[in-house]
């Protein structure tokens, strides 16, 4: 018998109409008796063979009509009851125009209560069936499903019910779900397609979680707000449950979920923040039909910029980068989302003037977003010519050839190290901002109506990006431990990629011009809390599976991020994410003379000390930490 079963793992198309036929005898013949039982006189008037006729020919019409056989019997679904309903109905409706069509003639071929109680048996018969045959193949095809993970579902909503259909029906499942937990206390006690549902307090939850033995909760709401999402996922976790959720829902695959959609929950949905609110329209309008230059275009701030940008089809987009593999890689991603022809790939080193200002001259672009930078602080505190050349060098060069070329905006990404910097790339980062500010400030000054607008965006640590402590943390559990932390008391903000990329196309739109725009990070995450709940998240427990090493302070690094310089303040702007700074705007040619000499010292690589001392010279509140140039900061104040 099971090898029977085995050998048929879909039934075909004939089989089930061939089944569903039988079942629509079968109603009828049991509506006739239900009507006359075995009373002849009763039933006299009307011969059950022409209502057997009458119902099966009409059911058959609108079976095939519906396709209502199309489903696959073993993952018979609420859909497919759907489906029968709509296919009996219609049968129904055929069946009694027959019948009063005729009667209208002669007189009328059965008794129109036989025919409802015959609808309403076969659309019993016909699911009742579909999930005999579904539970049998489970049984003999799937036993290992017998013994399936119990699991619930937040989220009792469309997405919820979605999710739960999708376990029920999909074979490579090896969940069951138990109950459902929701906010709505209007839900509770409830039953959703089997489930029970349960409100998402904690003494419930806890009481449910042990009594049906859960294993793994799946957080299934499409608009969960951040604060709330994180609360569940850290009950869970004291809880020992596995989180797994579900994508959004323009995530899924044709607008379908899918078993492999439905993924372990990851820190980075849980730093991330709530959706952001955009003026689509205005970046729409900055951006579409309009040339792009992306710089840093590999990068992992730049290459999501570039996807962003895409959407808003712009006229063509300059994906500029040194990396070949990288800009290979963006350029065939960005190919499959536009679907034409209108990006630029440019491997070029931003370091190379003469190079730059081809680039620019020949594709002329009306916006440039500067994302190119040396970034890892312990990298370029080692070498602080190579962060003066590409940060600020690379920086110059590109503005310079901006404004001789008229281009209309260049958007600077900047970093929350330049904010009273404590070492050589806050310090090189900083000098950049300088050098743009002072460049829109002199063409101001100049009254030169067609010069660039130069605007400046700050922000802090991007989760994903490249030097991020997130894939160290990743790899370190992977490994088995330790996690390496400099400081038990450090703590960072952070901002996801794709919000990171919002905010900076906004601030492009919104500024005019001169402003340094800084995004709204929200609170700071102290790094040990960071690394405890990914251990949490990967099913272990720290400091018992996964230890902690504490290796100190790098050099140049600061315990905690600033976002603004003490002698700054902000004001506000119509995005509630977006600050503008209000700061000293540098004087162009007394900055342009001393980033000139800079810049010169760097190229012939001269004495280390002798370059950040010229670094702390042009920005005064550059204190080095933790770093062999704080001697430089002692000398000063000696000197004083």
């Amino acid at each position: 018998m099971k090898y029977f079963i085995q050998s048929l793992r879909i039934l075909p198309r004939w089989v089930i109409i061939l089944l569903d036929l039988i079942m629509l005898i079968l109603g009828v013949s049991i509506a006739f008796y239900v009507l006359f039982g075995f009373d002849s006189e009763k039933s006299f008037r009307f011969d059950p063979i022409i209502a057997i006729v009458l119902f099966v020919f009409t059911g058959l019409l609108s079976i095939l009509t519906t396709k209502s056989y199309s489903g696959i019997v073993r993952y018979t679904s609420l859909q497919d009851a759907v489906r029968i309903f709509y296919s009996m109905t219609l049968a129904l409706f055929l069946a009694v125009s027959i019948n009063i069509a005729y009667e209208l003639v002669h007189e009328r071929l059965t008794a129109y209560s036989l025919l409802l109680i015959a609808y309403l048996n076969a659309i019993f018969l016909m699911i009742g069936y579909r999930i005999i045959v579904k539970e049998v193949f489970a049984k003999y095809l799937f036993p290992d499903r017998m013994k399936e993970t119990p699991v619930a579902i937040f989220g009792a909503g469309q997405s919820g019910i979605i999710t739960k259909q999708l376990l029920d029906t999909d074979s490579s499942s090896a969940k069951k779900v138990v109950a459902f937990f929701d906010d709505n206390k209007n839900k509770a006690g409830t039953v959703l397609n089997g489930s029970k549902i349960f409100i998402a307090n904690e003494e419930v939850m806890k009481a449910v979680i042990r009594s049906k033995k859960i294993k793994e909760i799946i957080i299934s709401i499409q608009n969960i707000e951040l604060s709330r999402k994180n609360e569940f996922v850290d009950f869970c976790l004291s809880q020992k449950v596995k989180v797994l959720y579900v994508p959004p829902l323009d995530t899924w695959v044709q607008g379908e979920l899918s078993i492999k959609q439905i993924q372990d929950i990851q820190i980075e949905d849980l730093l991330g923040r709530d959706s952001i609110n955009l003026e689509n329209d205005t970046i729409s309008k900055e951006v579409r039909n309009k040339t792009i230059l992306v710089s840093g275009a590999a990068g992992s701030i730049g290459s999501e910029l570039c996807r962003q940008i895409i959407r808003y089809a712009p006229r063509q987009l300059i994906l500029l980068d040194q990396s070949e593999t990288g800009l290979y890689e963006i350029e065939l991603e960005c190919k499959s989302i536009v679907g034409k022809d209108i990006l630029v790939p440019a491997i070029c080193d931003i370091r190379d003037k003469k190079k730059v200002d081809q680039l620019i001259k020949t594709y002329r672009p009306d916006l440039i977003f500067h994302a190119a930078a040396y970034k890892h602080v312990p990298m370029m505190e080692s070498n602080p010519s190579e962060a003066i050349l590409c940060n600020i060098m690379g920086t110059k060069h590109l503005a310079d050839s901006a404004q001789s070329t008229g281009v209309k905006k260049f958007v600077m990404i900047s970093t929350d190290k330049a904010v009273n910097p404590t070492n050589v790339m806050g310090a090189s980062k900083r000098i950049a901002e300088m050098y743009v500010q002072a460049l829109n400030s002199k063409a101001e000054d100049d009254n030169n109506e067609k010069s660039t607008e130069f605007i400046t965006t700050r922000f802090g640590n991007v989760l994903g990006s490249n030097g991020s402590v997130i894939p160290l943390f990743k790899k370190q559990i992977e490994q088995g431990g330790p996690l390496t932390i400099t400081h038990p008391e450090i703590t960072r903000y952070f901002m996801t990629i794709p919000e990171a990329c919002q905010l900076v196309l906004e601030a492009g739109s919104i500024g005019k011009g001169g402003e340094i725009l800084i995004f709204d990070m929200g609170k700071s995450v102290k790094i040990i809390d960071l690394a405890r709940r990914m251990i949490l998240l990967s099913g272990l427990e720290p400091e018992k599976d996964i230890q902690f090493k504490f290796t100190g302070l790098r050099d140049g690094e600061k315990l905690y991020e600033e976002l603004l310089n003490v002698s700054e303040n902000t004001i506000t702007t119509h995005h509630e994410k977006i600050l503008k700074a209000k700061v000293n705007t540098p004087r162009y040619s007394q900055l342009r003379f001393e980033i000139d000499r800079l810049l010169a010292m760097a190229l012939e690589h001269e004495d280390e000390y002798d370059l950040v001392g010229l670094m702390k010279h042009i920005v005064p509140e550059y204190k080095s930490n933790f770093s062999r140039f704080e001697i430089l900061d002692k000398k000063k104040l000696e000197a004083n």
